[in-house]
C-alpha cells in the first residue's frame, strides 16, 4: 500500500481470475444450439474461455449408442474452429472405462491451477438428475455451475431439489417468466450456482440425426463445416451403425 508522501510505488491490482467455462456432452453432433449456449454464457459471466468436453463412456449412454469418440471429437473441431473464446479438450475421449464429471473436474483443477474459476455449464434438465451424481456435494464445493433452461423443463423443479438452500419460490418463477435473468444461489462451504434465463434451445441432436437419417434438409441446426463432414462420411445413416469411417 503506498501513503501521501512515501516513495513505494502502489501495488499493482490483484489479478484478474482467469474463468473457463465447461460444456460437457456427447454432441452427437454439434449443433447450432450448443454453440449459442455457450456464447450467451461467455458473455453474461465474461468467461475468458469455454472448453467443450466431448464424452467419451459416459456413464448413463448405452454401449455403442454414439458415434466414434473420435469422429464427435473432430465435428467439434470443426465446429469452434472459427471462434477464439472456444476450445476442445479430449480429456474424456483418452480416458479407458467410465468418465466421471468429478474425476474431469479435479484433473482440469490441477491443470489450470488455484488462480483458475472453473464454471459447469449444465441443462436445467441434467441439473435436476445432479443429486445422483458421483460427489455431487464435492463437484458443487469445486465447481461454480451455471444452469441453463431447457425446453419443457421449468426453474420452479428447483424448488426443494437436495443440495440447495431453501429458494424463494419468486425468484425461480421470475426466471421462468423472463421477469428475471439471473440468479444466483449462494451454498454454504460451496461455490455458487448461476441461473441464467437464455431462450431455450429447440435443437435436439436425435432430430437432426433423424433428419440425415431421412434426408430432410437440417434448416441451419449444424454448422456448415459439421454438416459437410456428415454428409462426406455417411454419418448417422442407420440407427445401429453411426458411421462409415
Amino acid at each position: 500500500m503506498s501513503f501521501p508522501g512515501s516513495k513505494h510505488s502502489p501495488l499493482p491490482p490483484p489479478p484478474v481470475p482467469f474463468k473457463v467455462g465447461l460444456l460437457g456432452g456427447s454432441f452427437d453432433p454439434i449443433h447450432t444450439g450448443h454453440l449459442t449456449i455457450a456464447r450467451q454464457v461467455q458473455e453474461h459471466l465474461q468467461l475468458s474461455r469455454v472448453l467443450f468436453i466431448p464424452t467419451g463412456d459416459p456413464p448413463h449412454k448405452r454401449d455403442g449408442s454414439l458415434a466414434p469418440a473420435n469422429v464427435r471429437l473432430e465435428m467439434v473441431r470443426l465446429a469452434i474452429a472459427d471462434n477464439p473464446f472456444f476450445t476442445v479438450s479430449d480429456i474424456e475421449v483418452q480416458r479407458k472405462g467410465k468418465s466421471y464429471s468429478i474425476d474431469t473436474i479435479r484433473t482440469l483443477q490441477h491443470h489450470y491451477g488455484p488462480s483458475t474459476v472453473l464454471f459447469f455449464i449444465i441443462g436445467l434438465d441434467a441439473f435436476l438428475d445432479f443429486p445422483t451424481w458421483r460427489e455431487p456435494k464435492e463437484l458443487l464445493r469445486i465447481c461454480h455451475f451455471v444452469v441453463v433452461p431447457r425446453p419443457g423443463q421449468s426453474f420452479r423443479a428447483l424448488a426443494g431439489m437436495s443440495l440447495l438452500p431453501p429458494l424463494a419460490p419468486d425468484g425461480l418463477t421470475g426466471l421462468d417468466t423472463g421477469a428475471l435473468n439471473r440468479l444466483d444461489i449462494a451454498i454454504p462451504s460451496a461455490s455458487e450456482v448461476t441461473c441464467l434465463a437464455l431462450p431455450p434451445c429447440p435443437t435436439s441432436a436425435s432430430e437432426i440425426r433423424r433428419r440425415v437419417r431421412n434426408g430432410l434438409p437440417l434448416a441451419n441446426m449444424l454448422p456448415p463445416l459439421v454438416e459437410s463432414y456428415i454428409l462426406r462420411h455417411s454419418l448417422y445413416q442407420e440407427d445401429s451403425n453411426h458411421t462409415r469411417i
